[in-house]
């Protein structure tokens, strides 16, 4: 029997119904359609609307991963949420999810930006294979349109906002989360980063007139730093899985830019149509990225039982994650099908 792993048995996703295509971004910053298509390969993105926040987001798209997983919100051990975007300084948002959902159990977040998710899911891993929980949702989700300047093309046509789940429960007949590596380099931190607003430069008039609170980015370094971890983290995780990057089914990389996922495919010899790419609707989601596109490619049947996939990430840091994992039963069988229900009222 093979030993106890955290198997995927529920899943769903949350995008803002707001539509901010490449055309209207080129009535706010100096940039057009053509432009961003050709150096990103995105062609809208979605931005919050009114009633939408962190929590909510996060609680739309748990509560379809739980309909789908056949479990009520007080049957979840643990939850882990993936986020830099938190409603509030503090507290953590996977509070505010736990109390939304209706949820009792111990909930915590992880910020390792776009990375976050799978640094989520192989913790999550850990407690299932561990035995100490049996259920455990993880959440990726990110409003990142708020800490956006959309006077600045270099980064407002790249982001946009949504959210994603899976439910984790225990399994031992050889599916679940195989291999994986995380990674960081601080010393690159300052390529992708919000300079103001924390400790070392707390919100003041200065940094709101200096736009200090917003994200920048060295988009060359990032590019770099991405194509190198994105080809280098599938190579060691399908080698630690036993299997090779070829032999994977379908890969799903962090959805930031279309040249990088183009560029690492060339690197490793592998066709395009291995990886799921869904950036051309949505842009970089953040700690979303990966498991969102894990959600669509589940629910356009890329992913069917028995598959494996490897999934990598990369950003802010600079950070990396990667993880093989081997597709059960409930990908072609779900225990349960999406709900319609009322989403938790959220304060």
């Amino acid at each position: 029997m093979s030993k106890r792993r955290a198997e995927i048995t529920g899943w769903g996703k949350y995008v803002p119904e707001r539509v901010l295509t490449n055309a209207e971004l080129a009535q706010m910053v100096d940039t057009n359609d053509e432009w961003i298509v050709s150096r990103t390969g995105i062609k809208e993105r979605r931005v919050r609307s009114e009633s939408d926040n962190t929590t909510s987001m996060a609680c739309a798209a748990a509560t379809e991963a739980l309909a789908v997983a056949d479990l009520k919100a007080t049957e979840i051990d643990l939850i882990v949420v993936a986020n830099s975007s938190p409603d509030y300084l503090l507290p953590a948002p996977a509070n505010f999810v736990q109390h939304a959902l209706g949820a009792t159990c111990p909930a915590f977040t992880i910020a390792a930006g776009c990375s976050g998710w799978v640094y989520a899911l192989v913790t999550a891993n850990q407690f299932i294979e561990t035995g100490a929980y049996n259920n455990v949702l993880v959440i990726g989700v990110e409003l990142i349109s708020y800490a956006l300047d959309y006077t600045d093309r270099s980064t407002c046509i790249l982001f946009g906002d949504a959210a994603a789940a899976v439910v984790l429960q225990p399994t031992t007949n050889g599916a679940g989360v195989i291999s994986f590596e995380l990674g960081s380099d601080g010393g690159q931190a300052h390529h992708l980063w919000v300079p103001g607003g924390g400790t070392v430069k707390p919100v003041s008039q200065d940094v709101v007139d200096n736009r200090e609170h917003y994200i920048r980015m060295n988009g060359q370094e990032v590019f770099k730093f991405a194509v190198r971890k994105l080809s280098a983290c599938l190579s060691n995780i399908t080698q630690a899985a036993g299997t090779t990057v070829g032999d994977l089914d379908v890969i799903i990389p962090h959805q930031a830019n279309l040249r990088i996922i183009e560029t690492a495919a060339r690197t490793l010899d592998v066709p395009m149509d291995h990886f799921f790419v869904n950036l051309h609707k949505y842009g970089n989601t953040s700690a979303a990225s990966i498991p969102l596109a894990l959600v669509e490619a589940i629910q356009e049947g890329r992913l069917k039982s028995g598959d494996m996939t490897g999934m990598v990430a990369f950003g802010s840091g600079l950070s990396w994650a990667g993880a093989v994992v081997k597709m059960g039963e409930a990908i072609s069988n779900p225990k349960g099908t999406p709900a319609n229900a009322a989403m938790p009222v959220v304060n």
